[in-house]
């Protein structure tokens, strides 16, 4: 069965959700990972020139959330250059070779404000929904709540391999490891303001910020269940394999009035039927067939068809 197709808008907000290779914990949290996965992180943002803005982001031990805004496809470029460099130094931190990522990620259209500030409050509240750890702050992966409730910017460390390997052969080259400071290179990360709060002081957002996350806690607390604290998620081994995944049936897209998800289905629908009928016509040779905005004709070279 195919995947469902991918509709980008002009320019939109999206919640993106990622997860490892069966769930397994190849993402665990340590000092080496974070430091690795904010400067992925940063320099994927960077490298989009202008076209992604990142608003939150937190990551697990087995998946990752993002709330961006992306211009066209640019979401696409990337996810494919996060992910990617994600899998390879990642997983050489953590002696991995095989696939990282389960699946294709999602991206769920973000439609309003209020469906914006629920998706911050969702990531926000990481670690302690699932009895982790008891407050947000406690959560050793890497967050986007520092940057929130203090400066927006923030410095890791890019490991560039490139110059690694132009270096290969060279004296200089001799006993330096994959992410020894020789390689690193500082780039900063930045959180975009959500535009629902752009009219606000510093002050009023952290203020709106430590409210989601009280919240958060306060509705953790009413279950009475121990959590597993942060030493332990620590101390978890990253090829861990969960017993059971939670999986339920990712969204179209976030709203708060059905109207507009009812809008955006019909959207869709349209875009749907708009692209298998391109690709008919594709399909029977008809390579002048004009697909919606920002959809990927099928990989198919017209000289290879017969």
């Amino acid at each position: 069965m195919g995947w469902p197709l991918r509709m980008f808008q002009e320019e939109g907000y999206y919640f993106v959700t990622s997860r490892c290779f069966q769930g397994r914990l190849l993402l665990r949290p340590s000092a080496e990972v974070n430091e690795v996965v904010g400067g992925v992180l940063a320099r994927a943002v960077q490298q989009s020139a202008g076209t992604i803005r990142l608003y939150a982001f937190t990551f697990a031990s087995n998946h990752f959330h993002l709330l961006v805004w992306a211009r066209g496809a640019a979401l696409a470029g990337f996810m494919q250059y996060l992910r990617a460099n994600l899998s390879k130094k990642v997983g050489k931190l953590v002696d991995w070779s095989g696939g990282f990522w389960e699946r294709r990620y999602s991206a769920e259209p973000v439609l309003d404000d209020t469906a914006l500030e629920g998706r911050l409050r969702y990531v926000l509240a990481h670690g302690v929904k699932e009895g982790l750890v008891e407050r947000s702050a406690e959560w050793p992966g890497l967050t986007c709540l520092p940057q929130l409730l203090g400066p927006a910017r923030r410095v890791f460390q890019w490991f560039n391999w490139t110059k690694r390997w132009s270096k290969r052969g060279s004296e200089d080259m001799a006993g330096e490891g994959r992410f020894a400071q020789e390689w690193a290179e500082p780039v900063e990360l930045e959180l975009t303001r959500l535009p629902c709060w752009e009219r606000l002081k510093e002050e009023q957002r952290q203020r709106a910020v430590r409210g989601m996350v009280e919240q958060v806690e306060a509705k953790a607390r009413t279950r009475g269940t121990p959590v597993l604290g942060a030493r332990a998620v620590k101390a978890q081994h990253p090829h861990t394999r969960p017993e059971h995944l939670k999986r339920s049936p990712r969204p179209l897209g976030h709203a708060s009035t059905r109207q507009a998800l009812k809008e955006l289905r019909e959207q869709y629908r349209a875009f749907v039927a708009a692209f298998r009928e391109a690709a008919a016509r594709w399909s029977r040779g008809d390579f002048l067939a004009c697909f919606p905005p920002f959809a990927f004709p099928p990989r198919v070279a017209p000289a290879q068809v017969r």
